[in-house]
């Protein structure tokens, strides 16, 4: 089996081969953000949705605090019942996984 380069690896070698490259002659163009994404020569509008200005939204607390009123409402109190402790049986194991007996707690 094959073991995986690690990241440093890939990074090491993608630096070495751009610097192979570059000292044969090769060059390198800066574009433009976006300019790769052309499409029919416009930029693509949805890839630019950070660069739009923020949208206002409309407010809804007044009918999450009503949902959280009804649900309030709604609510049943929860009464605890008189629990009776009854004795709990438990067996005891030997080391191979054995039962050895049964005791009784309370």
């Amino acid at each position: 089996m094959n073991k995986r380069p690690s990241k440093n690896d890939v990074r090491d070698q993608i630096n070495q081969e751009v610097e192979d490259f570059l000292r044969k002659g090769g060059e390198v163009k800066e574009l433009a953000r976006g300019e790769t994404g052309l499409v029919n020569g416009r930029y693509n509008d949805r890839s630019l949705g950070f660069e739009k200005p923020k949208e206002e939204r409309t407010p809804v607390e007044h009918v999450l605090n009503d949902i959280d009123q009804r649900r309030q409402e709604n609510r049943k109190p929860v009464k605890k019942s008189a629990t009776v402790k009854r004795p709990r049986k438990k067996i005891i194991y030997d080391d191979f996984g054995e039962p050895l007996r049964v005791i009784w707690e309370d």
